[in-house]
């Protein structure tokens, strides 16, 4: 892993990768941000990244199904769901299929970033807020 968490964040309406990426980039996250599950697919099997961030109501693919495809790909991941649906039902599903976390639409950058923090100390990375960086290890 390098020293930056690397993060795929994937939702289908594209404000969402336009206001969390830059916020992410703030805290040491190197964000790759797709509108597409199918582009976002096939980037995932290109490269192994830290932390996966994927809305769970998308077209074809949905959230569920890219947490299916992390997992088997990279069991290391941690995926995070996000949903405008927060229905317990289905974050209870998403948390036995392994994924890490759930946020509900709508939340604040900081409350992702502080997910996003968690899920890099359960990785062995801190997530600097003060100075927006990750420490070397």
């Amino acid at each position: 892993m390098s020293e930056r968490l690397s993060v795929l964040l994937l939702d289908d309406e594209p404000i969402v990768g336009k206001r969390l990426g830059p916020a992410l980039g703030k805290i040491g996250c190197d964000v790759e941000a797709f509108e597409d599950p199918k582009k976002a697919l096939e980037r995932i099997d290109q490269k192994n990244f830290d932390v996966v961030v994927t809305d769970i109501r998308m077209g074809e693919i949905d959230g569920m199904q890219v947490l299916d495809h992390v997992r088997t790909k990279s069991p290391r991941t941690r995926v995070i769901l996000i949903t405008g649906y927060a229905m317990m039902e289905l974050a209870r599903e998403a948390m036995e299929k392994g994924a890490f976390d759930f946020i509900s639409k709508p939340f604040k950058a900081n409350d992702l970033r502080q997910v996003i923090a968690k899920a890099a100390r359960a990785l062995g990375v801190s997530v600097d807020f003060e100075n927006a960086t990750i420490p070397s290890r």
